[in-house]
């Protein structure tokens, strides 16, 4: 298996730079990948525009040592694609992101270079848009994409940010429920909630969780909800 991911949860922590928390694990994962320029998508960016995501994750990328360039800027973003040595797909709306991807024609040729073995690395939508659809996502449907298909390269549901924090005085519907109707209508399809300060790090055909001490929680039809730490075996996920 020659993909190469890291597919993380979220790009802040309270309290904490942007990209602070997962700073290292971005450095350790483009050394070991041997990057040095990376191409940053920055289509789920809707609130803050391309400009501003672009300088934001350029800064954060330059501290550990990487430089840093958007495909917004680019006049072929097909040509950026295929040439580019590692893929970052940045955070925000989900919709927006996967519209975009499709609008630019490059869904699925993302897809085949990360297939290819591409280094492809996502947070929050990234890591959402890595897996079989958008349909787990948290995000308001801003726009309506050509397709809730995405680039397949887990062949399973990401939900980033999951939480079971229960507010009592809420009375609409916890994370759990909505996963729990997803997997009612999609019942031969795992998800995965990946909490905050965690990522999955897929590297020679193994999956693992890292990050900090929390755990993940699984989801599927017919099956009690059950919780993973770092040092679980969750490779059942990939077959």
């Amino acid at each position: 298996m020659k993909r190469n991911l890291l597919l993380i949860s979220n790009s802040t922590n309270r309290g904490e730079e942007y990209l602070g928390w997962c700073r290292e694990m971005i450095k350790d994962f483009c050394q070991e990948s041997g990057v040095k320029r990376v191409l940053f998508i920055p289509y789920a960016g809707v609130s803050m525009g391309y400009d501003n995501y672009e300088a934001k994750v350029k800064a954060a990328f330059a501290t550990i040592g990487l430089d840093l360039y958007s495909i917004h800027k680019e006049a072929d973003a097909k040509k950026a694609v295929e040439e580019a040595e590692c893929i970052a797909v940045g955070g925000g709306n989900t919709f927006h992101l996967v519209y975009e991807l499709y609008k630019n024609g490059i869904m699925e040729l993302i897809s085949k270079k990360a297939n290819e073995g591409t280094a492809y690395m996502g947070w929050s939508a990234g890591s959402n848009v890595a897996s079989l659809s958008l349909k787990t996502t948290n995000d308001m449907p801003i726009i309506e994409p050509e397709n809730f298909d995405c680039m397949k390269l887990v062949p399973f549901q990401i939900n980033p940010h999951y939480t079971d924090f229960f507010d009592p005085k809420h009375g609409g519907e916890t994370r759990d429920d909505r996963l729990n109707e997803f997997i009612a209508i999609n019942q031969d399809v795992w998800v995965a909630g990946i909490r905050e300060a965690t990522a999955l790090r897929l590297k020679e055909g193994k999956l693992s969780l890292i990050g900090r001490d929390n755990k993940m929680k699984v989801f599927r039809a017919g099956q009690e909800a059950k919780e993973y730490s770092l040092t679980d075996d969750i490779n059942f996920l990939m077959k």
